[in-house]
């Protein structure tokens, strides 16, 4: 699946989401090892080669002429630390190996072994480790498994970093020697999941890409307060009307950014009011907007916070509305399962029955937060120092038009990591894709070589100022700048082509 990140999550994009995973570089393969010399994949299933881990199958899988993808030996395993835990990994070890590795992060409330995640990574020569978060379920609202407190520490931290631990331990018996480096992608839940590890396992890899990632549960409270926003009584909306708004959207803003494309290069640049749509007289029609829509989209467009300033709904950005509906309620039904928290009201706050239509940010954003699930789960650290002074890399990146976790959430973090490392660090780099939504889709080029601009920040040292964004179904590309620069047009030449753009 070449894709360089994962699909917005709705009806057949929920599998996208738990599924795919950023399009990997094209690196120069190393030499195959000689028929003679070969590794006995088969070996690797030989009982207490590996502590804590039971390899169910080791098996070789042929090469895939029609996907590029080489022959490789697939690992499947159980790694149970302590009772209670049951940890699914798989390993794809590629001949020709590249001598690195890559860890693979999960979607929703789930992991991810498919192959299909591991694709680009195979195609590239790496040796590619997967997880399902301890848990087999691959619903990316299946929250049961939270009843037993191992698999929550499972999924939060323990399953991906235990992931990496026995992966390493997996390519140096396999290969006969340890991987040169070792990177990290994923995003949305697998974005957490790379924070979690950069935060608190800094040696377990040498550099890490992290997209649009559910951090803390911030994200499922704003999805709750979004869906409740837009089920008042007459402020539902349908998608035709929501169309409309970002019709309406782009004509008051695109051309501020010096190129009328549909694109909004910074959202928070727009100021429009959606009372400039309001209805003269009467309900809301086929082209405008009863008072409560207006009272919603401003609620939306604005965020939610407590009087003490805490963030109950982070701002749902002007541009974007088309797709709102992949994880908001807007027209009174919840496509999110509860804000995605779903079964885990019990495990948060010791209530399997809680009303997600009453939750209550003033009285209730104070107990999410501070819940034992919000201590195991959240990735929430900034002081990177442990990371950065062993040389890791972070590339992080974010769509603007995301209607799930906010872009402005993962901007806030990004900034906390400046101040602690410094303006001027050389750890960590963040790319805002305009007009693309939750890992991907929308208007926007979303394909970007996240891979291969890692691997030669990693081996040049050099961060990168720009990395090239296409669209698989539309010919137009864009640079996506290092934040807080900017891709702006010169002034002429095809709005198509990223040539005509520069960073500033």
């Amino acid at each position: 699946m070449k894709r360089s990140a994962l699909l917005s999550v709705g009806g057949a994009a929920a599998l996208a989401w738990a599924v795919g995973l950023a399009g990997a570089g094209t690196i120069l393969a190393a030499p195959q090892v000689a028929a003679a010399q070969a590794p006995d994949c088969a070996n690797l299933a030989r009982a207490g080669l590996f502590a804590q881990t039971t390899v169910t199958s080791a098996r070789v899988v042929p090469a895939d002429a029609a996907k590029g993808a080489p022959a490789f030996c697939e690992v499947t395993a159980v790694i149970r630390p302590v009772e209670g835990s049951n940890i699914g990994v798989v390993y794809r070890l590629p001949e020709g190996w590249n001598g690195k590795m890559l860890g693979l992060g999960g979607g929703g409330w789930a992991g991810n072994v498919r192959i299909e995640a591991a694709e680009p990574g195979l195609k590239a020569h790496y040796a590619t480790a997967q997880t399902d978060g301890g848990h087999a379920s691959t619903g990316v609202w299946d929250t049961a498994w939270a009843s037993n407190p191992e698999a929550v520490k499972d999924f939060s931290w323990r399953a991906i970093h235990l992931m990496t631990d026995v992966g390493k331990q997996v390519v140096a018996r396999y290969y006969g020697r340890p991987q040169s480096k070792a990177y990290y992608q994923g995003c949305s839940t697998g974005g957490r999941m790379g924070m979690i590890e950069v935060q608190r396992f800094p040696a377990d890899y040498d550099a890490a890409i992290v997209g649009a990632p559910v951090y803390n549960l911030t994200v499922q409270t704003t999805a709750l307060v979004r869906t409740q926003t837009f089920a008042a009584p007459g402020a539902g909306f349908t998608q035709d009307l929501l169309s409309r708004v970002n019709q309406a959207v782009l004509r008051a803003c695109d051309a501020k950014d010096g190129a009328a494309d549909g694109l909004l290069t910074d959202p928070r640049s727009c100021g429009w009011d959606p009372a400039e749509m309001q209805c003269k007289a009467g309900p809301s029609g086929s082209d405008c907007l009863n008072e409560a829509q207006v009272n919603a989209l401003r609620t939306a467009y604005r965020g939610v916070q407590t009087l003490d300033g805490r963030v109950a709904a982070w701002p749902l950005e002007r541009g974007g509305e088309a797709g709102w509906s992949f994880f908001i309620g807007v027209s009174g039904k919840d496509p999110t399962n509860g804000g995605g928290i779903g079964g885990l009201w019990g495990p948060i706050l010791g209530d399997p029955n809680f009303d997600t239509a009453r939750f209550d940010p003033a009285a209730d954003l104070a107990r999410v937060r501070s819940s034992e699930f919000a201590r195991t789960y959240e990735a929430n650290n900034p002081d990177l120092r442990a990371f950065a002074e062993r040389g890791g890399k972070l590339l992080m990146w974010h769509g603007w038009n995301d209607p799930g976790p906010s872009p402005v959430a993962t901007i806030t973090y990004f900034q906390q990591v400046q101040g602690v490392l410094g303006q001027d660090q050389q750890s960590a780099r963040l790319f805002m894709a305009p007009g693309v939504g939750h890992c991907g889709g929308g208007p926007g080029p979303d394909q970007v070589d996240w891979l291969d601009a890692l691997d030669n920040w990693v081996q040049t040292g050099k961060p990168p100022a720009s990395l090239l964004a296409t669209k698989a179904n539309a010919p137009i590309s864009r640079p996506l700048c290092a934040f807080p620069a900017e891709a702006r047009y010169k002034g002429t030449g095809d709005l198509n082509d990223a040539a005509n753009f520069q960073c500033r």
